[in-house]
Order: structure tokens, then C-alpha cells, then sequence
């Protein structure tokens, strides 16, 4: 009887190993059950059991025990939260090694100087991660920077011109504090403490960013827009009108005489001093402009006839002068001569 238990025992004990063998042998196999490309979030304090079963449920390992051995096997490893994307056939080891290097996915967004909400909701509706409908939403809501600027209302202005990283869990709310996030810590390195209206401030800043792409000049413009605010001068600047004509949803893609005359708050050939809030997202160097504006005693610019910049002048027959040679050496030219932009 003895003997008869003994060889049971051991018949087990082989059993046993030759399936404990072959589970670890199963680490090395690839396995793929899934189309295309699938995404997997590992949230922060989740621990083996819960991360192998999401990778089973979404056919990236063949079965949670397998990444459960694996851990057992590899218990100093530190698993990083995030969210990871698969395409093609792996082994559970591999797995298991890109979760503990961190691999994990990310897009890129880039948001270029001068952009608007309009033109930032649809740069990231293109993105198929957040709609434009659900951005425009969010940064209609100015709460994230009302200690700053309590007279905003909506983002535009705040949305600070960068890089973000994007994952498919990443909400519409959520960029939008990590760009009005990023636009505080570049407003305290320029403001420097400072006591200034911060809303006047950034759509001054917006003005100047849509204004001039040359870096030389964006003190001079912005120091045309304070010498004219200071007179009483209405800005007539271009862009103002533009965002006046976006904001009713009647923009045309070009300025009509129409746009020029809309009573809309935006429009600075109807209005005098800044428009109610920004037009536009600026960036760094738009900021400092209008925080220490050129002390000129220019009051108008219009582009050059060759381009790359504008001429500025103190009086209007200085201007008038320059708007003739703008006309008559560059037929083609997009831009409008006109008084201040």
C-alpha cells in the first residue's frame, strides 16, 4: 500500500511539473487575439490580477494566469500605469517587460501660435480622440482661470500654444486644464510678479499674435495699439473682425464690407478700445510684447510690398504714403493695407 501511495505521490509530483514546465514555456509563446490594434489602460495601483485580466479580455495574452506567473517569476518589477497599444503577436514576457520599461502610448499634439478654440477643436477632432464638439464645450466653461482673469469668458486666450501628449482616455476637460495649466506657468515667468489687468493683457497678446508672425515687430505693433488705445483711436485691426465674423458663423474666408460694419463687441472698426477678450491663443514672445510694448510714436502699420513685415509711420499722410506703394508693388498681396492692421 506503501508503495502504491508512493508512486501516486511522485506520478503527481511529475504531473505537476510538466505542467508548471509548460505554463512557463507558454511565456514564450506569441499570441494574437485581436483585430488591428487594441488599447489596454493599466490605472495606477492595479495590481497583477487585475492587469492580467484586462489583457486577456482584450486578446493580448492568451490567459490571465500566464501574466500571473509571470510576476510571480519577476516579483521586483515595478509595472507602470498608462495606457498601452498593441499590434501584432507577442509573447507574454514581452508584454510583461513593456509594462515594466513603461511603454506607454501617447500622441503628440501640437497647438502653433495664434491658433483659436475653433481652430484647436478641429485640429484635435482630427485626432479621433476628443471630439471638436465636446472641446468646444469644454473651453466655452472659463472656471480653470477665473482667479486670474474673472472677466474671461471662455479659454480663448488661455489655451497656451505647446505640445500636449493625448492617450484615448485623455477628456476634452482634461486638455484644457493641461493647456490653461502650461499658459500659468508661462504667464508667471513673464508677468514677474507684476500687479497688470491679465485679461487686457492676453488680448492684447492675441491681437499682436495675429498681427505678426516677425519676431522684431511685435513690440512695435503692440506699442501701436497702446498709442492708439491711448488716443482714443479705434485699433481697426483685421483679426478682430475675423473672430467677430467666426463667432456668428458668417466668416466667408475673406473681409467683406459687411464685416467691417457688424456692431459685433469684437470688431475694432465699430468699437473702440480692446475687443471684450481675446481673439486668438498667443504665444511667449505675443505675451512679453504686450507686457512691455515699444515706446514709438507710431500709430499705423501696413505690410510691406515685398513682404516679410510691415511700415510703420507716426502720421497718416506717412501712412497713406505707405499704403499707396503697398498697393502699387504688390497687386497680389492677401493682407489689407488698412489703417492699424
Amino acid at each position: 500500500m506503501k508503495g502504491f501511495l508512493r508512486k501516486v505521490l511522485l506520478g503527481s509530483a511529475a504531473a505537476l511539473l510538466i505542467a508548471a514546465g509548460g505554463a512557463v514555456l507558454s511565456l514564450e509563446e506569441s499570441y494574437r487575439g485581436f483585430q488591428g490594434q487594441v488599447f489596454v489602460r493599466v490605472e495606477r495601483g492595479v495590481g497583477a490580477i487585475g492587469i492580467g485580466r484586462g489583457l486577456e479580455q482584450a486578446g493580448v495574452i492568451r490567459s490571465a494566469w500566464q501574466f500571473w506567473i509571470a510576476r510571480a517569476m519577476r516579483p521586483s518589477a515595478k509595472l507602470q500605469a498608462g495606457e498601452y497599444r498593441f499590434e501584432e503577436a507577442d509573447t507574454v514576457w514581452r508584454v510583461f517587460d513593456r509594462l515594466a520599461h513603461g511603454d506607454v502610448y501617447f500622441l503628440e499634439f501640437t497647438v502653433p501660435e495664434g491658433s483659436n478654440i475653433f481652430d484647436i477643436a478641429h485640429a484635435v477632432g482630427g485626432t479621433g480622440i476628443i471630439s471638436a464638439e465636446d472641446f468646444l464645450r469644454a473651453a466655452s466653461d472659463p472656471s480653470p482661470i477665473h482667479d486670474l482673469a474673472p472677466a474671461a469668458k471662455t479659454l480663448e486666450g488661455y489655451l497656451f500654444p505647446a505640445t500636449y501628449r493625448l492617450t484615448h482616455s485623455t477628456t476634452a476637460v482634461q486638455l484644457c486644464r493641461q493647456m490653461t495649466g502650461q499658459f500659468r506657468r508661462q504667464w508667471n515667468k513673464l508677468a514677474g510678479g507684476r500687479t497688470v489687468d491679465v485679461h487686457k493683457m492676453v488680448t492684447l497678446a492675441s491681437l499682436v499674435e495675429k498681427e505678426t508672425g516677425v519676431p522684431g515687430e511685435r513690440t512695435l505693433v503692440a506699442g501701436v495699439f497702446a498709442n492708439r488705445i491711448r488716443k482714443g483711436l479705434r485699433l481697426e485691426c483685421d483679426p478682430t473682425t475675423i473672430y467677430a465674423a467666426l463667432l456668428e458663423s458668417r466668416y466667408r474666408g475673406a473681409i467683406f464690407r459687411s464685416d467691417l460694419a457688424s456692431h459685433n463687441a469684437y470688431n475694432t472698426y465699430q468699437n473702440t478700445g480692446l475687443p471684450p477678450g481675446p481673439i486668438a491663443n498667443p504665444g511667449a514672445e505675443a505675451i512679453a510684447a504686450a507686457l512691455d510694448p515699444a515706446k514709438t510714436s507710431y500709430l499705423f502699420f501696413v505690410a510691406k510690398p515685398s513682404g516679410g513685415g510691415h511700415q510703420f509711420s507716426s502720421t497718416l499722410p506717412e501712412h497713406e504714403r505707405a499704403v499707396r506703394e503697398y498697393r502699387n508693388g504688390s497687386k497680389t498681396a492677401t493682407k489689407s493695407p488698412r489703417k492699424a492692421g
